[in-house]
């Protein structure tokens, strides 16, 4: 019997809101160049509505989020993501936490969908930024602020007036794509695509190529993320936006996931 080699495999885990229909296609879409080397799984915790009434922020207390989290640990995933946005309007620090918390309960590396952001924001240098979301006006005016706290000025937004969670992943490319137009306008360094339901990662790259401003989409960043953490390469997914092609500065100092 001939000896076996096993395949060197590196599992991302990623913490899904129940209501999402987009990061788990677009994701593994956007890692089939590096498939079966790198894959994603997913685990699901209940999200149904953005807003910012208890009710809402209720959903993204910790322990529902971290039994997700300990399902995932199980596979053996090598870093845990929360796939998903709140900490953009709940305060950075709400990810700060729970990333910890992961991996006090779980052993394994944890970042976010904001953190990485954040993380790429740094890294690029930018201080002008332009939001693109499918939220309300005082939703997106509390991400605004929370935006500011770190020094970065969104300098324009565009907004959908939405709250239901599954209809964001609603909103067509087309429209996103005017949106990311509509903002470019103020001569942003970067526009964010804030949401992780809103089918901004390819239309969003199509975008950057066009305008030649740089398009950071929510669940892009995740992934991106995630291969920063695991030390692996992106430049196979370069055609996803610019953040996979330019390689990582060693000297700018980046915050801590």
């Amino acid at each position: 019997m001939q000896n076996v080699v096993p395949l060197p495999r590196h599992l991302i885990g990623m913490l899904t809101p129940s209501s999402n229909t987009v990061l788990e296609p677009y994701t593994s879409l956007m890692l089939e160049p590096l498939f079966p080397v790198v894959s994603a799984h997913f685990g699901r915790f209940r999200v149904t509505r953005i807003a910012l009434d208890d009710s809402a922020s209720e959903q993204f207390r910790q322990e529902p989020i971290l039994a997700a989290a300990e399902l995932l640990a199980d596979a053996r995933t090598d870093v845990i993501a929360w796939n998903g946005t709140s900490a953009s309007w709940l305060g950075f620090d709400t990810d700060e936490r729970l990333c910890a918390e992961i991996r006090s309960r779980t052993g394994v590396k944890a970042t976010s969908s904001v953190l990485s952001l954040n993380r790429l924001i740094a890294e690029r240098g930018v201080k002008r930024l332009a939001l693109v979301t499918p939220y309300t006006d005082d939703v997106g005016a509390r991400i605004v602020a929370n935006y500011a706290s770190i020094g970065v000025e969104v300098v324009a937004g565009a907004h959908c007036g939405m709250s239901d969670n599954f209809s964001f992943a609603e909103i067509t490319e087309d429209r996103i794509a005017a949106m990311c137009a509509q903002v470019a306008g103020a001569a942003p360094d970067a526009i964010a695509i804030v949401c992780t339901n809103m089918r901004g990662a390819l239309v969003g790259a199509e975008v950057e190529r066009r305008l030649g401003v740089p398009v950071y989409d929510s669940v892009s960043t995740t992934l991106w993320g995630c291969l920063r953490a695991l030390d692996l390469p992106t430049a196979a997914l370069a055609r996803f936006g610019s953040m996979f092609a330019a390689p990582l500065d060693p000297d700018i100092a980046l915050p801590a996931e």
